[in-house]
């Protein structure tokens, strides 16, 4: 039997190979690892099976260990010249509802075995020791789990090619994902990091700063169009320039925090407490590491990517209270945006306003990507003015409008009283709206 070798494209990490024991009822398409111990039995007597079987487990145990984590790779050749194992260290890069295709290949050292008989499974790296099926194959019959169902199937070029086609592509998909080739006897693995193009952004609810345990910031990412950012991420936004005081849980369970500007009030000027190349006095990313997270209570830190559809400002003809921002929005075949939105507006499509207007979650904000006098300092941003009173402040509102919705007041026109009130009179008939310029 020939040996089995990968060839991929861009990946993150490359575990070594790994067995274990079959079960008499194991489908190949409902996962599980293929064995070397499928002969044992029959070849060794009770004492050597049993050494050779705790062998086999501790090799595997310390595979397991290494599942996950970053390694370094050797390219290893065999006595004929033909490449065992070959990676390449990267990443492929998409955004929330691109298509994009995860690379993997892979060949026999004897080309006198067919390809038929060889298993491919794609798995998503959840936690260092922990996957989710993703995607299965063997010969014909193919199968997709979860959320990849109709949004993943194989590429399909030529013989040798596991490569994986991703489409329609979410904000959960974020992360690294595992390609195993599998024939009777032997199995090869490798790592496809992938990563998404969007902004990272702090955020507190309204009840104040440090309110949030570790589920409680996933949820509130999510009610923002996001999800908690993950080490990395927060790393690269803090390489591009973001600065923020107060602490927020990842996606690993730790608590960091970024600083561009270093300062006494924001751990200092530097030193232990950064992470990253940026210690001293250019910032870096001060690293709380991992937290109790059902105890301890922080910020968030989420991300988001593409919008598929528009966010956009409404003025109407007099400021809003927080209770009219939904009825505004939905005159125009929108919602009132969230803050992730907001955000990726600002970095993705370049809204620039420098007018504060209501977001969902209460908050008024306004972004700005040509800094400007009178626009909140020198530095593009979206500007918080916090949680304003619901009732008593009046502003304009970010609305978002879904991709296909129609506008129904097309050319700047929305809908009010035209004895003044806007959409303020909560307590007046809807039917008595008139068109109004807004």
């Amino acid at each position: 039997m020939g040996k089995l070798s990968l060839q991929e494209g861009p990946a993150q990490s490359f575990p070594g190979v790994r067995g274990s024991a079959v079960p008499a009822h194991w489908d190949p398409l409902a996962g599980g690892r293929t064995s070397r111990m499928v002969c044992a039995r029959a070849a060794l007597g009770p004492g050597a099976l049993w050494a050779v079987a705790w062998g086999v487990l501790l090799l595997t145990a310390a595979a397991e260990a290494q599942r996950g984590r970053k390694k370094v790779v050797h390219v290893l050749e065999g006595e004929s010249g033909s490449v065992v194992v070959q990676t390449a260290p990267g990443q492929v890069v998409s955004h929330r509802g691109g298509t994009i295709v995860l690379p993997c290949r892979y060949h026999y050292e004897a080309a006198a075995h067919g390809h038929d008989g060889v298993r491919l499974k794609w798995t998503k790296v959840v936690d260092p020791l922990a996957f989710a099926d993703v995607f299965v194959a063997l010969g014909p019959q193919h199968r997709a789990f979860g959320s990849y169902r109709g949004r993943a199937e194989l590429q399909g070029d030529g013989p040798g090619d596991a490569s994986l086609v991703l489409r329609n592509v979410t904000l959960q998909d974020y992360g690294r994902y595992e390609c195993e080739v599998t024939n009777e006897l032997e199995d090869d693995t490798g790592m496809v990091k992938l990563d998404l193009e969007g902004v990272v952004f702090p955020y507190h609810p309204r009840g104040g700063r440090y309110k949030l345990t570790f589920t409680e910031a996933q949820r509130a990412c999510a009610e923002q169009d996001g999800i908690l950012a993950s080490a990395e991420q927060l790393h690269a936004a803090w390489r591009d320039g973001l600065d923020w005081c107060n602490a927020g849980w990842l996606r690993d369970g730790s608590v960091q925090y970024p600083v561009s500007q270093p300062r006494e009030p924001c751990g200092g000027l530097g030193g232990a407490g950064s992470a990253g190349a940026g210690g001293g006095a250019s910032g870096g990313v001060r690293n709380y590491g991992y937290r109790h997270n059902a105890e301890e209570r922080y910020d968030a830190f989420c991300f988001t990517s593409n919008l598929p559809g528009r966010v956009f400002f409404l003025k109407p003809l007099r400021p809003l209270p927080f209770s009219g921002a939904a009825r505004a929005c939905a005159a125009r075949g929108a919602a009132v945006a969230k803050v992730g939105q907001l955000f990726a507006a600002w970095k993705l499509q370049l809204l620039d306003r420098c007018t504060a207007g209501w977001l969902a979650d209460g908050s008024a904000r306004y972004p700005i990507v040509n800094p400007r006098p009178r626009c909140g300092g020198s530095r593009p941003g979206v500007r918080s003015l916090g949680f304003p009173d619901a009732a008593r402040r009046l502003f304009g509102v970010y609305c978002y409008r879904a991709p296909g919705a129609p506008d129904p007041a097309p050319g700047g026109w929305g809908w009010g009283w035209a004895g003044g009130g806007g959409w303020a009179g909560g307590a007046r008939d809807p039917a008595a709206w008139t068109p109004l310029r807004v």
